[in-house]
């Protein structure tokens, strides 16, 4: 294998973002391992390149298959330079509409698989010295808005488990950029959103909300294809950042957030400042 060559790990390489990446990775010359929870989905990409793709069968929710997904792709290539968590699912509707368990499945496979999937990977990236990890959270991990209340409380804690996780391994030669997609023409708003049981409650102003959703399906400003494109070029990145905020209405949205907090903390000084002494 060339020096130059990476070797890219992707979860959720069906479609979408992974799809798009696992393909421009390949574009670049480097070694992907495909995973997905049903390999037949990204059959035709090894079958394009079958000396430099490996399809693997991944649920992220199941450890055992994490560990051996992670373990075959060090026994095709011998390392892995990228890690792309980017396995996960959008459920929207109000807190009081999901059970528990869609509640904790989404959990499970956006928090939870992620971590799995991270701490399978580096021991192999400790053992190099190098690699780079690349959690796809979303401009929901920074601001919150109706309806997306679940899936922002999973995005959040990537953001804050990837930023703590920047901060272990940066000298360890390990570098974490967490990116944050805005609205992009990907099936997230199709085919990967699941909605709650609507209670009437909730209709005012949830009701418009699944018709704006709905329409926005499709429709969205931002090309994934140029997204993938700038993923893959972070891995030749000497100075990735810590965080890429994607499209224009993800930097509207997080600039509008921010200065917010910022003018918030402010009004609230004289409340929580003056705490320190008794």
């Amino acid at each position: 294998m060339a020096d130059d060559r990476k070797v890219w790990f992707v979860t959720g390489t069906s479609t979408g973002f992974g799809r798009l990446i696992a393909e421009e990775a390949l574009a670049a010359g480097d070694l992907v391992v495909a995973t997905a929870r049903d390999p037949r989905s990204v059959d035709d990409l090894a079958a394009a390149a079958p000396d430099r793709v490996r399809a693997l069968a991944l649920d992220v929710t199941d450890g055992a298959a994490v560990t051996k997904a992670v373990a075959e792709a060090v026994e095709a290539f011998g390392r892995i330079d990228v890690l792309v968590n980017n396995a996960g699912y959008g459920l929207r509707g109000a807190i009081e509409e999901f059970t528990d368990a869609e509640l904790r499945q989404v959990f499970e496979t956006n928090v939870f698989g992620l971590l799995a999937v991270t701490r399978a990977v580096l021991p192999t990236m400790r053992a190099q010295g190098s690699g780079l990890i690349v959690q796809m959270s979303s401009v929901g991990g920074v601001t919150s808005r109706l309806g997306g209340t679940a899936y922002a409380g999973t995005k959040f804690a990537v953001e804050g488990l990837s930023e703590g996780l920047a901060a272990e391994v940066a000298h360890l030669g390990i570098k974490v950029v967490i990116c944050e997609p805005g609205p992009f023409r990907t099936d997230f708003a199709g085919r990967s959103i699941r909605w709650s049981q609507p209670m009437e409650a909730y209709a005012p102003v949830l009701g418009p909300e699944r018709e704006r959703f709905a329409a926005e399906d499709g429709n969205q400003p931002g090309d994934p294809l140029a997204a993938a494109k700038v993923i893959v070029g972070l891995a030749r990145a000497e100075n990735p950042p810590l965080r890429l905020p994607m499209g224009h209405a993800a930097f509207r949205r997080i600039r509008e957030t921010l200065t917010t907090r910022l003018a918030d903390l402010d009004v609230v000084a004289p409340l929580g400042l003056e705490l320190d002494h008794s």
